[in-house]
């Protein structure tokens, strides 16, 4: 594939792998050789190599790097909007193609781990009842994966619990709700250790949690599924933050109760798409989201 990059000073026309593009994108974001291998899953070598390459077919030296990572050079910060061009082209290309014919189109959905277990199951049921025509890819993975393939153009939107700025990304809220403590014995006070399980919902919580309960930071059970940590504590019995809608249920029949003078925490659920998508369809998609979230009925966690 040919690639042309053209600036005021200089025209760039060489063979470019979309592997290498996406290698440069990683780093970028990452601003680090050794993390952008990490969340590649290969080695920091491969990272190396991709880069020299990608650097020698450009005639450039693409980023700085020093002990503290890898920063562009003013070369890399004009081939930065054309590389994450040529990805989303790339995966637009090999997503159409892939599309059988009578399909609408093809939307890409991913969602941070805890997030699958039924708010996005639901969203991908209403979507394909709503409309079977569309050809639907999901994938679950960590916020910053997530994140760079919004930005990178692989991902149409993703569900997140904490937003981060991005070039070409925006975000907006979906879900709005509060985090309270129950416990499943109506004589808890106070939380404690004893029987606590620390349910993981995204850093804005854990800040929160530890400033009011440094002593709990090393709760006995972490667990970073909220289902799971619920069922636990209904099975065995504890404690633990969950969200109101998905324990008030269990409040009303006396399965668990609240601890009362415990502090309330904000949560909140965000979703990311890319400025390039097709917009009529990501609207169609976040508007299946909200309704998703605020359907009464599903006791999504």
């Amino acid at each position: 594939m040919l690639f042309g990059v053209s600036t005021n000073n200089v025209c760039y026309k060489a063979p470019v792998d979309i592997d290498r593009a996406q290698t440069f994108m990683t780093v970028t974001s990452t601003g680090s050789f050794a993390r952008a291998a990490e969340r590649l899953h290969i080695t920091q070598a491969a990272v190396s190599a991709r880069v020299q390459a990608l650097e020698s077919e450009l005639g450039r030296r693409l980023f700085l790097r020093n002990k503290a990572g890898a920063r562009l050079t003013a070369a890399g910060h004009e081939f930065l909007p054309y590389a994450a061009q040529l990805v989303q082209v790339w995966e637009r290309a090999r997503q159409q193609v892939a599309l059988r014919p009578g399909r609408e189109g093809v939307l890409s959905l991913g969602g941070e781990f805890s997030l699958w277990s039924a708010l996005l199951l639901n969203w991908v049921v209403a979507l394909r009842r709503a409309r079977p025509g569309v050809a639907l890819r999901t994938d679950v993975d960590n916020a910053e994966r997530l994140l760079d393939r919004v930005q990178h153009g692989s991902l149409d939107i993703a569900i997140l619990y904490t937003p981060q700025q991005r070039p070409g990304v925006e975000t907006s809220v979906i879900i709005e709700e509060d985090l309270i403590a129950v416990s499943s014995s109506p004589k808890t006070r106070r939380l404690s250790e004893a029987g606590y399980v620390f349910v993981d919902w995204g850093p804005d919580f854990s800040a929160q949690h530890d400033a009011h309960f440094p002593d709990l930071r090393d709760a006995g059970l972490c667990v970073g599924l909220g289902p799971l940590a619920l069922r636990y504590i209904l099975l065995e019995g504890g404690s633990g933050y969950f969200r109101t809608r998905a324990v008030q249920r269990y409040i009303d029949r006396g399965k668990l109760h609240r601890v009362r003078g415990a502090p309330t925490f904000s949560h909140s659920v965000y979703a990311a798409h890319s400025e390039r998508s097709d917009q009529a369809l990501i609207a169609w998609a976040r508007d299946g989201l909200t309704r998703a979230a605020s359907r009464a009925t599903v006791p999504w966690i």
